[in-house]
């Protein structure tokens, strides 16, 4: 198999010359590492949110995607609600890394980024903040 090339991708070719392989089993476990590294005050104030991998595709331009209800928007009328979801792109994020050691850097920026939205902190002040 050419490095860079990933059999399970089927959306929008991206340049992907200089694209690191990481096997789907492997990089669920960077998200996962990523995921226990969150400070365990934040990781207790986390409600109703799943993380999910998404192995082929996605969005153009994203490496994660948070999707729900922020935690500071919600109300009482919030219950029985689904679970937010954050979804981490791992195709996007190997696309865009030339190492193992980069795409763990890139798990954890994005997680730590979705992570925020889920706790109600906008892109603009994720920049701002180096996210």
């Amino acid at each position: 198999m050419p490095l860079g090339w990933d059999p399970t991708f089927t959306g929008v070719a991206l340049d992907t010359c200089c694209m690191v392989y990481v096997d789907p089993e492997r990089f669920e476990a960077m998200v996962s590492d990523a995921l226990d590294g969150i400070p365990g005050e934040l990781g207790e104030l986390m409600s109703n949110v799943a993380v999910t991998v998404q192995h082929e595709g996605g969005p153009a331009g994203l490496l994660g995607l948070y999707q729900g209800v922020p935690l500071t928007r919600r109300s009482a009328f919030y219950a029985g609600a689904l679970p937010d979801r954050i979804t981490i792109y791992r195709h996007a994020i190997c696309s865009v890394c030339t190492t193992d050691s980069e795409v763990v850097e890139q798990v954890r920026r994005t997680l730590v980024h979705e992570v925020g939205h889920h706790f109600g902190i906008s892109d603009e002040r994720l920049r701002e903040l180096g996210w």
